[in-house]
């Protein structure tokens, strides 16, 4: 009995192994070669075993990118599961209802720390959403989330009309998107003191305390 459990456990490890090298060699492909010209093969290839393999674990190439979305880009950004929204940042609900300036940059701050770790999956999934629909259809479900943890903040804090806290919601998530995404050291004139001082006004003026 003890050796089969231990093989049990071994044939799990195993498993997991495989999908982690499926995963990792999808966003690696996926970021340099772009999300529509990588195939199954090619993944299956990088992380070393079949195409037979990959479709063990994922039914299809936009399945394997749900999961990085679902798993990855949630765990890097603290995203945990919301019966509200699918999932949320409890630190972000809170910082909105704080609605300070001093606390939207602090939050600010912390999560442009992230984004050379994060870009990669934000930048391909919204590749992949321009291909596949049911990407499109995931990816705004994931941004709606965050919009929702804004748009709490604003509840809790009953802050602005109540017919436009999902408005400015909306917009400061956008906004936040696009930066995150395409913004380095330089980028459109500005380093990152001064990137972080006109974003954090711009979400104080959208979001925060007067």
């Amino acid at each position: 009995m003890p050796y089969a459990d231990g093989m049990a456990t071994l044939r799990e490890a195993q498993r997991e192994m495989t999908r982690k090298l499926l995963l990792d060699a999808g966003i690696e492909l996926f970021t340099t070669k772009g999300y529509a010209l990588t195939k199954v093969d090619d993944i299956a290839s990088a992380a070393g075993t079949t195409r037979v393999t990959f479709y063990a674990y994922f039914p299809s190439k936009g399945d394997l990118m749900k999961a990085l979305i679902a798993e990855r880009l949630n765990a890097a950004l603290g995203r945990v599961p919301s019966a509200e929204h699918g999932s949320t940042e409890r630190e972000l609900v809170a910082v909105v209802e704080d609605g300070s300036r001093e606390r939207i940059r602090a939050w600010l701050a912390a999560t442009s720390e992230q984004w050379d770790e994060i870009r990669p999956y934000t930048t391909t999934a919204f590749e992949a959403a321009a291909v596949d629909p049911e990407i499109r259809t995931l990816f705004d479900e994931w941004l709606n989330e965050a919009v929702g943890d804004i748009k709490d903040g604003l509840d809790r804090a009953d802050r602005f009309p109540a017919g436009t806290r999902h408005f400015r919601s909306v917009i400061a998530m956008t906004e936040l998107d696009h930066v995150a995404r395409h913004w380095t050291p330089g980028t459109w004139g500005v380093e990152r003191r001064e990137m972080l001082d006109v974003l954090t006004e711009s979400w104080f003026g959208s979001i925060g305390r007067r």
